[in-house]
């Protein structure tokens, strides 16, 4: 309150001038004192997969050098945004996809999702429009999702009363956009439609690095890619043709400054290859679109965004734009694909909320929530209304559209941002040094550092110092898996055929041959003129997979590198608890582990409840007890349960009197049966307890999934069942 505002208000002024500020040296005595002899290195800061090391406390010093800091909102280098205004103008645009194989039902969608708040335009395509094939049985098979497209039916169907020319529409076309862009673009002149706007994007190194694979040379598609924009400038200028996926990288594992990095070093590839076709680096960038994964780390998901308009912006200056006009990032994110679970999936609405916050706070363009229940099968009505509200929700309920920048000036996210901006230039450089980014790939040096992050993430998930709530901590071993009530791919294959071959009825095949054929004559001009042609076989009955094969001009064979692949983080943990319930389901038995706990149940608790929830990471029953008197009557009731595994649960005092006679008593009886300790042992005892029969420890540390793994393997082994690595089934549906 100002000095008015306190004499109105009858309260006493308030002043700070008696509290002492601390300095940093008085504040790290006291946080050692706190710590109480724990390593205040080792507790206090913490490392991330960035490569960052977060401190446990950030001042107004760390700031004072920081470049840009003091720029206003929509000034370059925009670290601050870049609208001046930031959301209170306009807000971020709600992405709510279809992924619907039928186009009448993906049409039905958007329209819903539009009706209910979304203000894009969003398909998502299936497998084979994105690859330009017909429909193809050898890809629709079991849980297959996204919208089939093949003909100017479909096309019609897709759009049908929805007005592209107000609401943006956002398309991934995958290696080359002609195909999809022809499509809409017949379908506009079919009926009369004025300009279009959004985004129906290419990004042919993306597809490589995720697929491993091209239907055609890199330099062809980057002909494609220029005719495209060569063709949308003149014809459709408010169209973009290029959508570099950073969720590539993120589903392979990368790190936010990695997924970052990557996606703008293959649009500097882009704007390179394009400026070797003639068009220049300004019209490239004004073509651009980033799609951007929000992860889990709230606040480095938001300097990594604030620091990617940073360094965007520096790109343009690099090429010789005009930072003010063509250093503008366009960005839209989608919540995480690879944090999502299988197990206990309503935990992913809390994920996906974080993550759009994230998103809001760090400014992002345009956002998609993924439905909780994406890992499992397609969406259903109820799944899709959660993700779409909760962007309702930030945006109305929560007032995320204000301020602009949120969280700009906190000492803590400014000095992140920008350890995220130089991270990522680093990284870009690295890829530069290698020639860019398509001989990086074909290297195999991008794929290398993704993998390198897998890893890291998989063995602090396996040790548990990264925890999946309901999946490796907390697990609901009585949940019941969602069921998937959607049609299989084989089905909705009959249906798609069956369509086009009903359209096919309709086509003058000669007049659609002669219109194939005038694609090639117009590639070889160089100009836009070859859209023109794409368009007219369309108009004359042509299939994508035919267009497709008219572009293709008889090239043969493809490009190839090793693929990053699509993860997701707990998949290994899932793989693991599946085959359990899979075994379960053919011998109807159980994988059972004995609690030995020792003394009243004060003495034993802790422990026993940590090892239950150890156990039940991988489904395993657990039997449960009150607690024995004696070794004896341990031993007696762990070897009658029958149990392939006995964890001794009690307390470090208590062990070393306690492990000896009772793991004695277990091995004379059953030598095979798997003996544990809860609990690190005492260096001065572990030998001890080894030598008695104790086969192994469980406790914080200890490496959960390689001890469970361990555990079932021989537990299905002895059953004469398939082993988890020969069964068949092993992950299906995850």
């Amino acid at each position: 309150m100002n000095e008015t505002e306190v004499k109105m208000s009858g309260f006493p002024p308030v002043s700070f001038e008696e509290f002492a500020v601390p300095t940093r040296e008085e504040w790290y005595n006291e946080a050692v004192a706190a710590l109480k002899g724990a390593p205040f290195d080792k507790r206090m800061f913490t490392p991330t997969y960035e490569g960052i090391t977060l401190e446990p406390i950030y001042t107004l010093a760390d700031n004072e050098e920081l470049l840009n800091i003091s720029g206003m909102p929509g000034e370059a280098p925009f670290l601050r945004g870049t609208k001046s205004s930031g959301y209170i103008a306009e807000p971020w645009k709600i992405a709510q996809s279809a992924s619907d194989v039928l186009p009448k039902e993906a049409n039905e969608v958007v329209k819903n999702e539009l009706a209910k708040g979304a203000t894009i335009l969003h398909f998502e395509l299936d497998e084979c429009t994105k690859l330009g094939r017909d429909p193809d049985p050898e890809l629709f098979k079991g849980d297959y999702r996204g919208l089939s497209l093949t003909t100017l039916r479909d096309a019609d169907e897709m759009l049908k009363g929805l007005d592209y020319t107000k609401v943006p529409l956002h398309i991934y076309a995958g290696a080359s956009a002609v195909s999809v862009l022809g499509l809409v673009a017949a379908q506009a002149k079919a009926t009369g439609a004025k300009e279009a706007k959004g985004c129906i994007g290419a990004d042919p190194l993306g597809e490589l690095a995720e697929r491993g694979t091209l239907p055609l040379p890199i330099d062809e598609l980057y002909d494609e890619m220029a005719l495209a924009i060569k063709w949308a400038q003149k014809n459709a200028p408010q169209i973009k043709t290029i959508l570099v996926r950073g969720d590539v990288y993120h589903n392979g594992g990368a790190s936010a400054t990695q997924e970052t990095a990557y996606a703008m070093s293959a649009a500097i590839a882009y704007i390179r290859a394009m400026r070797h076709r003639g068009i220049e680096p300004e019209i490239t960038m004004s073509h651009i679109k980033f799609s951007f994964s929000l992860g889990t780390n709230f606040f480095m998901e938001i300097a990594r965004i604030r620091a990617a308009r940073t360094v965007w912006s520096q790109i343009a200056e690099a090429f010789g734009a005009d930072a003010d006009e063509y250093g503008k990032i366009d960005i839209i994110a989608r919540t995480s694909h690879f944090t999502s679970t299988v197990y206990d999936p309503y935990v992913n609405i809390l994920r996906a909320t974080t993550q759009a916050f994230s998103g809001a706070v760090g400014g992002v363009d345009a956002m998609q929530i993924s439905c909780f229940d994406d890992a499992i099968r397609p969406s259903g009505e109820i799944a899709k209304r959660i993700a779409r509200n909760i962007q309702v929700m930030l945006q109305t309920e929560f007032d995320m559209l204000q301020p602009v920048d949120p969280a700009g000036g906190s000492w803590y996210v400014e000095r992140l941002t920008a350890q995220c901006a130089a991270a990522v230039w680093a990284i870009l450089q690295d890829v530069d040094a290698e020639g860019g980014m398509y001989p990086a790939l074909k290297k195999g040096v991008i794929q290398g550092e993704i993998e390198k992050i897998l890893k890291s993430r998989l063995k602090n998930l396996a040790f548990r110092k990264d925890r999946a709530v309901g999946t490796n901590m907390y697990p609901n071993t009585l949940e019941k898996p969602l069921e998937n009530m959607f049609p299989r791919g084989e089905k909705l294959c009959r249906e798609r055929k069956e369509a086009v071959a009903k359209f096919r009825e309709l086509t003058d095949e000669q007049h659609a041959a002669e219109s194939l054929e005038k694609i090639m004559d117009n590639i070889h001009e160089g100009d836009a003129k070859f859209l023109d042609a794409v368009i007219e076989a369309f108009m004359a009955g042509a299939t994508v997979g035919e267009v497709r094969k008219a572009l293709n001009d008889s090239f043969e064979g493809e490009e190839s590198v090793k693929a990053i692949g699509t993860h997701r983080w707990t998949e290994q943990i899932e793989a693991l608890r599946k085959t359990t319930e899979e075994f379960t389901e053919r011998t109807g038995k159980t994988i059972r582990v004995f609690l030995a706990n020792m003394g009243p149940i004060p003495q034993h608790k802790a422990r026993a409840d940590f090892s239950a929830g150890f156990m039940e990471v991988a489904h395993f029953e657990v039997l449960r007890n009150n607690g024995f008197p004696t070794p004896e009557e341990a031993v007696k009731a762990a070897v009658e349960s029958g149990a392939e595994v006995a964890v001794i649960c009690s307390t470090d005092d208590t062990y070393p009197e306690l492990v000896p006679p009772v793991a004695r008593g277990i091995k004379a009886a059953r030598p095979e049966m798997r003996l544990l300790l809860a609990g690190a042992p005492a260096a001065e005892y572990k030998d001890s307890y080894v030598e008695a029969g104790v086969d192994d420890f469980i406790h914080v540390r200890a490496n959960c999934y390689e001890i469970l793994k361990s555990i079932q393997e021989k537990a299905i082994k002895a059953s004469g069942c398939p082993s988890a690595d020969e069964n068949p089934r092993k992950g299906e549906g995850l």
